[in-house]
C-alpha cells in the first residue's frame, strides 16, 4: 500500500473507540479507550457504565488529526457498558468465573493486502464477531503483525531511493525530517486503515484487546537483516517511527508515557504482563533488541524472569511468543540455503524463528525459563503464538508439568499453499528435542491428520470452572474439537 492509498482510505473525522485491557480484579476491570479524530472535530462525549462522563487524555497531535484515550472502569459483569456519543457498546468484563478469551494473529498480507474485498479479507473478523454475538469474548488477544506494513518501503522517494542504493551509500544517508514525516505518516495511516474496516472496527470496539508487534509492524525481518543494515541511520529512525506509532495504536500510549503493564521503564523493551482473576496474559518483545543473533536483548531477560516470577499465586499463563516457541529443525534447512547465494535472502526469514541455529542456545535459556516457572513456582503455562500463517499445536514434556503450544496464523493472510504444510510436517517428523530428557514435539490439530493445517484461522481459549480447552476455527473447514490444556 502507498502513502496516497492510505490517505484515501482514511479519508473520515473520526475512528474509534479501539479498546484496550489494562488489568482486572474481582470487582472492576481498567480499561482504555483510542479515539482517532481530525483536529478540529468536536470530540463526543464519553460515558462508563451509563453514568461517569470520562474526560480524555491527549497523546498526540499529528499530520492533522489528534489521539485521545479515555482511561475509565467497568464493574465486573457479563454485559457492563460504556457509551460514546450516541451508541453504547456492551462489554463482558466478568473476568473471574467462566471466561473466553480471543487469539489472533497476521492481520494482512505483504502485498495487496487492501485491495481484496472486506467481506473476502475480513471473513473470519466477520465470523469472529458472530462468535462474540453467541458467547462473548472478554479479552482479544493479537499476536504480532497487526498490520503489514512492509509498504512503507514506498512511502517517499527519498525511502525508495535509499533502498535501491548501495551499502556505502545508505550507511552515509542521514534519516532527514521529510523521511520521518512521510514515514510516520504511512504507519499511522495505515493503522487506521486497518482498524477502521467495519468487520475489524466492530470488534476493537467491543472487546478489550491486548497487543504485542512482530515484524510486520515495522517491515518485514526487522531486527533479521544484516548488522550494518539494522545500524544505519535510516532504518533505525524507520524503527523509531514504527515504535512511536505502535505505541500510540497498540498500546494506547505514548513512548514518553507507557501503561503500567510495561515493565521496562525506559521502553527499550516492550515487554508486558496483564494480570486478571485466576489467569495472567504475559507478552515478551521480541522485536525491540533483536539483532541476527538474538531474539531479546538484555533489558527483555532482564524483566521476563521478574515478570514470570512474580505472576500471582495460581494463576495460569498465557505466554505469548510471536514466533513459536516450539517449531520445526532448521538447522538443515539453513546449512544448504548458506551453500547457495541465490537462496541466502531466505535466511532471514528462518532467522526469525526461535529454532535457528543462530539461536539455539537462548531458546534453550528460554525452554529453562518457563519450563522452571511451570514446575518450581507452580503455575499452568500455555505458549500463544502465530506468524507462520498455518495452524499447529506441541508439546513440552517438562520434568513436571506438560505445556501446551497453541499456533494460530493467519486471520486475514492468505493460506498458503498445502505443499507449504507438507514440507513443515516433514521437518518436524525429523524432530527437534533441545533440552536432553524434556522432549518437544509438534502435534496435528484435534482429529486433523497433518501436523500443519493450511487455512486462515483463529483461536479461542474457554475456561469452565478451573477447566481450560482451546479451539481453532479453521476457514472452510469449522470447529476443530476441544482440546484440553
Amino acid at each position: 500500500m502507498t502513502s496516497s492509498e492510505a490517505t484515501k482510505i482514511t479519508d473520515q473525522d473520526l475512528y474509534g473507540p479501539f479498546l484496550f485491557a489494562r488489568g482486572a480484579d474481582a470487582k472492576t476491570a481498567k480499561l482504555a479507550a483510542l479515539v482517532v479524530a481530525d483536529d478540529d472535530a468536536e470530540i463526543p462525549e464519553f460515558r462508563a457504565n451509563g453514568r461517569d462522563v470520562i474526560a480524555p487524555s491527549k497523546l498526540a497531535s499529528l499530520f492533522g488529526r489528534s489521539y485521545w484515550r479515555f482511561d475509565f472502569e467497568l464493574p465486573s459483569n457479563r454485559v457492563a457498558t460504556y457509551s460514546f456519543g450516541n451508541e453504547t457498546y456492551e462489554v463482558c468484563t466478568d473476568l473471574g468465573g467462566d471466561l473466553r478469551i480471543g487469539f489472533v494473529s497476521c492481520n494482512g498480507q505483504e502485498d495487496g493486502d487492501l485491495d481484496r474485498p472486506l467481506e473476502d479479507r475480513n471473513a473470519l473478523w466477520t465470523d469472529l464477531g458472530k462468535e462474540h454475538a453467541k458467547q462473548p469474548f472478554s479479552l482479544l488477544l493479537h499476536g504480532g503483525d497487526q498490520i503489514y506494513a512492509d509498504g512503507v518501503w514506498e512511502c517517499h522517494e527519498d525511502i525508495i531511493a535509499w533502498d535501491k542504493a548501495g551499502r556505502s551509500e545508505r550507511l552515509a544517508t542521514a534519516f532527514s525530517d521529510i523521511m520521518r514525516d512521510a514515514v510516520l505518516k504511512f504507519y499511522l495511516d495505515h493503522y487506521l486503515a486497518i482498524y477502521g474496516q467495519p468487520q475489524i472496527r466492530h470488534m476493537l470496539a467491543r472487546v478489550p484487546s491486548l497487543m504485542m508487534w512482530d515484524d510486520h509492524d515495522i517491515f518485514d525481518g526487522w531486527g533479521s537483516h544484516k548488522k550494518w543494515f539494522q545500524g544505519s541511520a535510516v532504518a533505525k529512525g524507520m524503527f523509531d517511527c514504527a515504535r512511536q506509532a505502535f505505541c500510540l495504536m497498540q498500546l494506547g500510549c505514548t513512548p514518553d508515557d507507557l501503561p503500567d503493564m510495561v515493565k521496562d521503564r525506559e521502553g527499550i523493551s516492550l515487554g508486558w504482563r496483564t494480570d486478571f482473576p485466576g489467569v495472567s496474559i504475559v507478552a515478551p518483545d521480541l522485536r525491540s533488541e533483536r539483532t541476527p543473533n538474538d531474539v531479546m536483548g538484555a533489558h527483555g531477560w532482564r524483566d521476563l524472569p521478574e515478570m514470570l516470577k512474580t505472576v500471582p499465586d495460581g494463576n495460569r499463563i498465557l505466554l505469548m511468543s510471536s514466533v513459536p516457541v516450539i517449531g520445526p529443525r532448521l538447522s538443515l534447512i539453513e546449512m544448504v540455503l548458506h551453500l547457495s547465494p541465490r537462496a541466502q535472502k531466505y535466511e532471514d526469514d528462518l532467522r526469525d524463528q526461535w529454532q535457528s541455529r543462530w539461536h539455539r542456545r537462548e531458546w534453550c535459556r528460554f525452554l529453562e525459563l518457563i519450563e522452571e516457572i511451570a514446575n518450581e513456582h507452580d503455575h499452568e503455562i500455555t505458549l500463544l503464538s502465530g506468524e507462520i500463517h498455518v495452524a499447529t499445536r506441541g508439546t513440552f514434556e517438562t520434568k513436571g508439568k506438560t505445556i501446551h503450544q497453541l499456533v494460530a496464523s493467519g486471520i486475514s493472510h492468505t493460506a498458503p499453499p498445502a505443499t507449504f504444510a507438507r514440507v513443515l510436517g516433514l521437518l518436524a517428523w525429523i524432530g527437534e528435542n533441545p533440552l536432553p530428557g524434556r522432549p518437544t514435539e509438534l502435534k496435528p490439530l484435534p482429529e486433523r491428520k497433518g501436523t500443519y493445517c493450511a487455512a486462515r484461522n483463529y483461536l479461542t481459549l474457554s475456561r469452565n470452572d478451573t477447566n481450560w480447552h482451546a479451539n481453532w476455527h479453521l476457514e472452510g473447514i469449522g470447529w476443530t474439537p476441544k482440546l484440553h490444556i
